[in-house]
């Protein structure tokens, strides 16, 4: 955070929570039902909710909630678009028709890559050269394994990796301390998937045509252009890890102009860059950040009702939620309910010390529900439907979100998460 501001205290209304369940409901509903409405309105949603629990915390005396809440969505946005924009600089072509094997090795190396530049950068980095490496035999479960491996389970292992991580960052988990306690989940998870893809490519492309079979090029040769964006990237991921706050947000600022004033025109056409997606996501997040103030309140200081005692629990209800609804503010919401069960502060680092060295396996639960489950549908997580509208925009097939969710979601990757609650139950992770 930029400044270390906490709650005072305030105990807000149950009524306040409404709001955030109102913002959350209208990401999931409103761009389906009404696609045309939401894209002309959704700045004025997200700030006349928001609106209405700043004038709550405002008229209750709780300013300093509010500019602590502001300053970690101006950390949360500016760390994103970063990402964003470096990524936007860097193209990368690939040889040839890809085979089975190449496919799984290429959803590896897009896990890894999605730690260190973030399950939004390698999105964005790595799905045109999938559409075009398979293009010739693309089909519905291409695109729901990249959303599976490389948009979310993949970033698990660091803050860089996805938004609910870097958000418990920012509360004070240390940056090493989600790979060292997540990463027997992450190498299951992603060895699962992973292996039925193969399963599933294989019988694709014993039916595809001979002549695609036999392909060994498709008029492109392996190239990586954009190699001045590197360096602007490495100031990021050094940024993030080792520079105090505010200079930390400073260094991105920077990087991330240089990296789009340095990048040649080409480029960007090559990638279709433009800004749209992540002012999107900052007018969205925006009124999630608000809202979402005395439902994190209300549920740290109400936790014990609940009735939550388990870690398997958080990983389930924080998952179901992360599934339909946003994983960043998911994350937060049941990371604070574990906080409040021990009767501690999530917003106090000495608290954030002393829970993970007892209980830190509940934050194992919470961090591993919200970012595995974010895959479950398109608005799960924020990349899933940048990689869907790109795909949608290269003509080829693509699952509408029902079929996502019941052809693979639900028979594919729910039982994977089951496997993983079980361990997690047993102790094996």
């Amino acid at each position: 955070m930029f400044l270390a501001l906490i709650s005072e205290g305030l105990d807000p209304h149950p009524l306040m929570v409404l709001p955030f369940g109102a913002m959350l409901l209208c990401i999931a509903v409103i761009p389906l039902l009404f696609p045309h409405v939401w894209e002309r309105h959704y700045p004025k949603i997200a700030l006349g909710l928001g609106s209405i629990c700043v004038a709550y915390y405002l008229w209750m005396h709780a300013a300093p909630r509010i500019l602590g809440v502001v300053a970690e969505y101006a950390s949360f946005i500016v760390f994103i678009g970063s990402l964003f924009t470096v990524a936007g600089g860097i193209h990368i072509r690939i040889q040839g028709e890809a085979k089975p094997l190449a496919n799984c090795l290429f959803l590896l190396i897009g896990a890894i890559l999605a730690n260190l530049i973030g399950t939004t950068g390698a999105s964005m980095l790595l799905i045109r050269p999938w559409l075009r490496s398979n293009k010739y035999r693309y089909t519905n479960f291409h695109t729901a394994f990249f959303i599976f491996i490389i948009s979310n389970v993949g970033g698990c292992l660091t803050p860089i990796g996805d938004p609910p991580l870097f958000l418990g960052y920012l509360k004070g988990v240390p940056f090493w301390w989600v790979s060292q306690h997540c990463w027997p989940a992450w190498c299951f998870a992603v060895t699962a998937l992973i292996a039925i893809f193969y399963l599933f490519d294989r019988s694709n492309f014993v039916r595809a045509p001979r002549a695609v079979r036999e392909m060994e090029t498709v008029h492109e040769t392996f190239k990586i252009e954009g190699l001045k964006s590197f360096p602007p990237l490495a100031g990021i991921l050094g940024a993030v890890i080792f520079a105090p706050p505010l200079w930390r947000e400073i260094i991105l600022v920077v990087s991330a102009f240089t990296a789009y004033r340095i990048t040649p025109q080409r480029i960007h056409q090559a990638n279709h860059f433009n800004f749209n997606p992540i002012k999107e996501v900052a007018w969205l997040f925006a009124g999630i950040f608000m809202t979402m103030i005395p439902a994190l309140d209300y549920l740290q200081l109400h936790a014990a009702a609940l009735g939550l005692n388990a870690p398997a629990q958080f990983y389930w209800l924080s998952g179901a939620l992360s599934g339909v609804l946003d994983n960043a503010p998911t994350y937060l919401a049941f990371l604070s309910a574990a906080f409040g069960v021990r009767h501690l502060d999530l917003n106090n680092t000495a608290h954030v010390a002393q829970f993970l060295k007892q209980d830190g396996l509940y934050v194992v639960a919470v961090s591993l529900g919200s970012v595995f489950f974010g895959a479950m549908t398109y608005i799960g997580n924020g990349p899933n439907l940048m990689v869907k509208s790109i795909a949608d925009h290269t003509k080829v097939h693509t699952p509408h979100f029902f079929a996502y969710v019941f052809k693979f979601s639900l028979p594919v990757l729910l039982p994977v998460l089951a496997v993983v609650a079980l361990l997690l139950k047993t102790g094996k992770l």
